[in-house]
Protein backbone atom coordinates (compact mmCIF):
# COMPACT_ATOMS: atom_id res chain seq x y z
CA UNK A 1 0.00 0.00 0.00
CA UNK A 2 1.20 3.62 -0.98
CA UNK A 3 2.28 6.07 1.93
CA UNK A 4 -0.79 9.00 2.60
CA UNK A 5 -0.56 11.52 4.23
CA UNK A 6 -3.01 12.66 7.28
CA UNK A 7 -2.61 16.34 7.00
CA UNK A 8 -5.81 18.05 7.75
CA UNK A 9 -7.77 19.56 4.72
CA UNK A 10 -7.37 23.21 4.89
CA UNK A 11 -10.55 25.65 4.71
CA UNK A 12 -11.17 29.13 4.98
CA UNK A 13 -11.06 29.35 8.70
CA UNK A 14 -8.49 27.04 9.39
CA UNK A 15 -5.95 28.36 6.50
CA UNK A 16 -2.97 31.00 7.47
CA UNK A 17 -2.85 34.47 5.74
CA UNK A 18 -1.11 32.94 2.53
CA UNK A 19 -3.72 30.32 1.62
CA UNK A 20 -6.91 32.15 2.48
CA UNK A 21 -6.56 34.84 -0.16
CA UNK A 22 -6.34 31.76 -2.66
CA UNK A 23 -9.10 29.52 -0.89
CA UNK A 24 -11.75 32.40 -0.69
CA UNK A 25 -10.98 33.86 -4.07
CA UNK A 26 -11.41 30.01 -5.07
CA UNK A 27 -14.74 30.00 -3.17
CA UNK A 28 -15.77 32.75 -5.00
CA UNK A 29 -15.07 32.01 -8.65
CA UNK A 30 -16.22 28.08 -8.20
CA UNK A 31 -18.91 28.44 -5.59
CA UNK A 32 -17.10 25.75 -3.32
CA UNK A 33 -13.35 24.75 -2.67
CA UNK A 34 -12.68 21.60 -4.49
CA UNK A 35 -11.17 18.74 -1.74
CA UNK A 36 -7.72 18.85 -3.63
CA UNK A 37 -7.43 23.12 -3.28
CA UNK A 38 -8.19 22.36 0.33
CA UNK A 39 -4.78 19.70 0.60
CA UNK A 40 -2.68 21.78 -1.47
CA UNK A 41 -3.05 24.77 1.17
CA UNK A 42 -1.16 22.75 3.66
CA UNK A 43 2.16 24.30 1.33
CA UNK A 44 0.33 27.49 -0.08
CA UNK A 45 3.61 27.55 -2.68
CA UNK A 46 1.78 24.47 -4.23
CA UNK A 47 -1.66 25.54 -4.27
CA UNK A 48 -0.51 29.34 -5.64
CA UNK A 49 1.98 27.51 -8.51
CA UNK A 50 -0.73 24.75 -9.11
CA UNK A 51 -3.50 28.12 -9.64
CA UNK A 52 -0.99 30.51 -11.46
CA UNK A 53 0.26 27.36 -13.79
CA UNK A 54 -3.41 26.95 -14.59
CA UNK A 55 -4.80 29.74 -15.21
CA UNK A 56 -2.09 30.66 -17.73
CA UNK A 57 -1.95 27.31 -19.70
CA UNK A 58 -5.89 28.02 -19.68
CA UNK A 59 -5.41 31.73 -21.00
CA UNK A 60 -2.14 31.31 -23.42
CA UNK A 61 -2.10 27.90 -24.52
CA UNK A 62 -3.44 28.66 -28.00
CA UNK A 63 -5.39 25.49 -27.14
CA UNK A 64 -9.49 25.40 -27.59
CA UNK A 65 -11.20 24.51 -24.34
CA UNK A 66 -11.83 20.97 -25.80
CA UNK A 67 -7.85 20.61 -26.45
CA UNK A 68 -6.90 21.68 -22.71
CA UNK A 69 -9.21 18.74 -21.43
CA UNK A 70 -7.57 16.52 -23.65
CA UNK A 71 -4.23 17.29 -22.74
CA UNK A 72 -5.04 17.37 -18.70
CA UNK A 73 -7.16 14.17 -19.22
CA UNK A 74 -4.51 12.50 -21.01
CA UNK A 75 -2.10 13.75 -18.48
CA UNK A 76 -4.18 12.45 -15.06
CA UNK A 77 -4.92 9.29 -16.94
CA UNK A 78 -1.36 8.50 -17.36
CA UNK A 79 -0.47 9.26 -14.06
CA UNK A 80 -3.30 7.32 -12.74
CA UNK A 81 -4.69 10.02 -10.85
CA UNK A 82 -8.52 8.86 -10.05
CA UNK A 83 -9.14 12.50 -8.63
CA UNK A 84 -8.15 14.58 -11.75
CA UNK A 85 -9.57 11.47 -14.42
CA UNK A 86 -13.07 12.31 -12.49
CA UNK A 87 -12.71 16.14 -12.60
CA UNK A 88 -11.45 16.74 -16.06
CA UNK A 89 -13.86 14.10 -17.75
CA UNK A 90 -16.82 16.11 -15.86
CA UNK A 91 -14.95 19.40 -17.56
CA UNK A 92 -14.50 17.95 -20.92
CA UNK A 93 -18.66 16.63 -21.21
CA UNK A 94 -20.27 19.99 -19.60
CA UNK A 95 -18.06 22.89 -19.41
CA UNK A 96 -15.39 22.40 -23.06
CA UNK A 97 -17.45 20.02 -25.38
CA UNK A 98 -15.41 17.15 -25.89
CA UNK A 99 -16.82 15.00 -28.20
CA UNK A 100 -17.98 12.09 -25.94
CA UNK A 101 -16.21 9.50 -28.15
CA UNK A 102 -12.68 11.38 -27.16
CA UNK A 103 -13.70 11.52 -23.72
CA UNK A 104 -14.58 7.50 -23.82
CA UNK A 105 -11.65 6.93 -25.53
CA UNK A 106 -9.23 8.17 -23.59
CA UNK A 107 -10.81 7.42 -20.10
CA UNK A 108 -10.55 3.89 -21.54
CA UNK A 109 -6.78 3.93 -23.49
CA UNK A 110 -9.01 4.06 -26.63
CA UNK A 111 -8.30 5.39 -29.96
CA UNK A 112 -9.26 8.48 -30.47
CA UNK A 113 -11.41 9.13 -33.69
CA UNK A 114 -10.88 13.13 -34.30
CA UNK A 115 -7.62 13.25 -35.91
CA UNK A 116 -6.04 16.11 -34.49
CA UNK A 117 -7.43 15.45 -31.08
CA UNK A 118 -5.78 12.06 -31.14
CA UNK A 119 -2.33 13.73 -32.46
CA UNK A 120 -2.82 15.95 -30.09
CA UNK A 121 -3.42 12.78 -27.40
CA UNK A 122 -0.76 10.62 -28.58
CA UNK A 123 2.19 13.94 -28.17
CA UNK A 124 1.13 14.74 -24.71
CA UNK A 125 0.79 10.15 -23.89
CA UNK A 126 4.33 10.18 -25.26
CA UNK A 127 5.60 13.27 -23.32
CA UNK A 128 4.44 11.72 -19.75
CA UNK A 129 5.81 8.29 -20.66
CA UNK A 130 8.98 9.25 -21.99
CA UNK A 131 9.48 12.58 -19.43
CA UNK A 132 10.01 15.15 -21.95
CA UNK A 133 12.13 13.31 -24.56
CA UNK A 134 9.34 12.63 -27.34
CA UNK A 135 10.71 10.95 -30.86
CA UNK A 136 11.09 13.69 -33.59
CA UNK A 137 8.45 11.58 -35.56
CA UNK A 138 5.99 12.16 -32.62
CA UNK A 139 6.64 16.14 -32.53
CA UNK A 140 6.75 16.24 -36.51
CA UNK A 141 2.88 14.52 -36.40
CA UNK A 142 1.87 16.75 -33.97
CA UNK A 143 3.36 19.66 -35.57
CA UNK A 144 1.87 18.42 -38.92
CA UNK A 145 -1.46 18.13 -37.43
CA UNK A 146 -1.79 21.91 -37.30
CA UNK A 147 -0.09 22.87 -33.85
CA UNK A 148 3.03 25.00 -32.95
CA UNK A 149 5.89 24.05 -31.41
CA UNK A 150 5.24 26.38 -28.84
CA UNK A 151 2.46 24.18 -27.79
CA UNK A 152 4.82 21.98 -27.89
CA UNK A 153 6.15 23.87 -24.73
CA UNK A 154 2.56 24.65 -23.14
CA UNK A 155 2.24 21.37 -23.00
CA UNK A 156 5.16 20.82 -20.46
CA UNK A 157 3.59 23.66 -18.57
CA UNK A 158 0.25 21.15 -18.43
CA UNK A 159 2.80 18.68 -17.68
CA UNK A 160 4.07 20.94 -14.83
CA UNK A 161 0.73 21.40 -13.21
CA UNK A 162 -0.79 18.34 -13.57
CA UNK A 163 1.94 16.47 -11.57
CA UNK A 164 1.71 18.95 -8.85
CA UNK A 165 -2.31 18.32 -8.51
CA UNK A 166 -1.83 14.43 -9.75
CA UNK A 167 1.04 13.81 -7.07
CA UNK A 168 -0.95 15.90 -4.20
CA UNK A 169 -3.79 13.11 -5.28
CA UNK A 170 -2.04 10.58 -5.13
CA UNK A 171 -0.31 11.36 -1.56
CA UNK A 172 -3.73 12.35 -0.38
CA UNK A 173 -5.73 9.73 -1.59
CA UNK A 174 -8.08 12.74 -2.18
CA UNK A 175 -11.66 12.07 -2.16
CA UNK A 176 -13.71 13.31 -4.97
CA UNK A 177 -15.94 16.11 -4.65
CA UNK A 178 -19.22 14.96 -5.13
CA UNK A 179 -19.49 17.71 -8.32
CA UNK A 180 -17.76 14.96 -10.66
CA UNK A 181 -18.20 11.67 -8.77
CA UNK A 182 -20.09 10.12 -11.33
CA UNK A 183 -17.00 10.58 -13.51
CA UNK A 184 -14.85 7.92 -11.72
CA UNK A 185 -13.11 5.32 -13.51
CA UNK A 186 -14.63 1.91 -12.66
CA UNK A 187 -11.78 -0.02 -10.53
CA UNK A 188 -11.00 -2.52 -13.70
CA UNK A 189 -9.95 0.76 -15.81
CA UNK A 190 -8.09 2.97 -13.44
Amino acid sequence: MNAKLTLPLVSEDTADEKALEMLSNTRKKMGRIPNMYGEMANVPGALSTYLHGYDWFRKESGFTPAEQEVVFLIISRENACHYCVAAHSMIAEKVSKVPPQTIQAIREGGTIDDPKLRALAEFVKEMVQTRGNPSQGSLQTFTSAGYSQQQALQVVLAIAVKTISNYTNHLFDTPVDAAFASYVLPAETK
